[in-house]
């Protein structure tokens, strides 16, 4: 059925019980009795819009006529509408009066104890059930309501979470794009210009020209779509590990820059540390990104990369070397200042690498900090906290 078809019936077959109540009690003969029965019946089809005034037309059909239908289906949709107690135990009273005080008044008999009293309790359930189902089913739509709000709302927050999802994804993809892409993009712009300028064949030192353009029209677009996604979101998770500390020896060699390399670490440096990987990785890409900067703002300089663990620093500011504390992980890299003579390679920057930096060591509990020197070098400094010490032996 239709919900305007349901709407109709819930309002005709009311009043059609109460039609029927009537002629049941009063018969077919018109009088006094059936006139306010049929009445009180016929007001049950505005008890919707003026609840509390057919409750009162109905009052005089159980006092005249003896009816039931009408005053409490009127009595249970004040109750359903109106729930106000003050109202409700007004209302429950004057039914409950116009049950028991017979019509005409002067039939009743203050000494018949027994049928007044069956009377009495009669009234109490006539005025009482109404308003309990009435305010039952009001609070069952009411609770219906409230449970469609917070369903509405975790689907809300369901949708929240997902674009959520999405705009990490999408942020994390850029530094992975940014580390990755452009690190490898530079090298090939790199190579591209020695050859243009060592080789001797014209054709060669042109398609060198040509491929050097076209790193630099990459890196460019590269640039624009790191930024658009980058936009979306933050970082909440690391993609699964690709680089780490073994790689860095292998990355400063493709680096075709003049790099000192010094490693002063153990080799279970990170044995134990639940985001090791992570941590391994980060590094990593300092490394990388340092040397990308390199190439692009100081060609020719030389480069001094470290990568060290210090000793225990206490959690509580104790002081170290008590086996309590927290080891460190420091990587530097630091460059001296650009040589005049060398061909810069005019690569595009998007001002991204460093706040990527910063924003994986800041999620792993670290810092990073990268200023100018004094002699026209660069610095980039890294800590990684978080490293425990292995336990160590008691001593005898």
């Amino acid at each position: 059925m239709t919900p305007r078809v349901l709407r109709w019936a819930s309002l005709v077959v009311p009043m059609a019980l109460a039609v029927a109540d009537a002629l049941l009690v009063n018969g077919v003969t018109l009088g006094l009795e059936l006139n306010v029965s049929l009445v009180a019946a016929t007001a049950l089809l505005l008890r919707r819009r003026l609840p509390v005034t057919v409750f009162l037309t109905t009052l005089p059909g159980i006092l005249i006529g003896y009816v039931w239908f009408a005053p409490m289906i009127a009595m249970y949709t004040v109750a359903a509408r109106r729930p106000d107690r003050r109202l409700l135990a007004f209302s429950a009273l004057l039914l409950a009066i116009a049950h028991f005080v017979p019509w005409p008044v002067s039939d009743f008999e203050p000494t018949a104890y027994r049928e007044n009293t069956l009377t009495l309790i009669d009234a109490s359930v006539t005025s009482v059930a109404p308003i309990a189902l009435g305010l039952l089913v009001r609070t069952r739509g009411e609770l219906a309501a409230r449970i469609a709000d917070l369903t509405h709302s975790r689907r809300h927050a369901d949708e929240l979470l997902a674009q959520q999802v999405l705009s990490t994804e999408r942020a994390r993809l850029a530094r992975e794009m940014h580390d990755v892409v452009a690190h490898q993009v530079s090298l090939i712009s790199l190579q591209a210009g020695a050859v243009q300028i060592s080789a001797a064949d014209a054709q060669a030192r042109e398609s060198a020209r040509t491929i050097r353009e076209l790193s630099v029209r990459t890196l460019d677009e590269l640039r624009h779509m790191v930024g658009v996604l980058r936009a979306a979101g933050g970082d909440l998770e690391e993609l699964t590990p690709q680089p780490c500390l073994a790689d860095l020896p292998r990355l400063i060699e493709l680096s075709a820059l003049d790099v000192d390399y010094e490693a002063d670490y153990g080799e279970g440096v990170l044995e134990g540390l639940g985001q090791s990987e992570a941590v391994e990785r980060a590094v990593f890409r300092i490394v990388q990104e340092a040397l990308t900067n390199v190439r692009k703002h100081a060609p020719g300089a030389r480069v001094r990369v470290r990568v060290s663990e210090v000793g225990e620093v206490d959690e509580a500011g104790g002081a170290e070397g008590d086996g309590k504390g927290v080891r460190e992980l420091r990587v530097e890299v630091r460059n001296g200042a650009p040589d005049a003579t060398a061909a810069a390679p005019g690569l595009p920057g998007g001002g991204h690498g460093l706040i990527g930096l910063r924003e994986r060591a800041q999620l792993l509990g670290g810092t990073l900090e990268a200023h100018p020197l004094p002699d026209g070098g660069f610095v980039v400094r890294a800590r990684l906290p978080g490293v425990r010490p292995a336990p160590r032996p008691p001593q005898s």
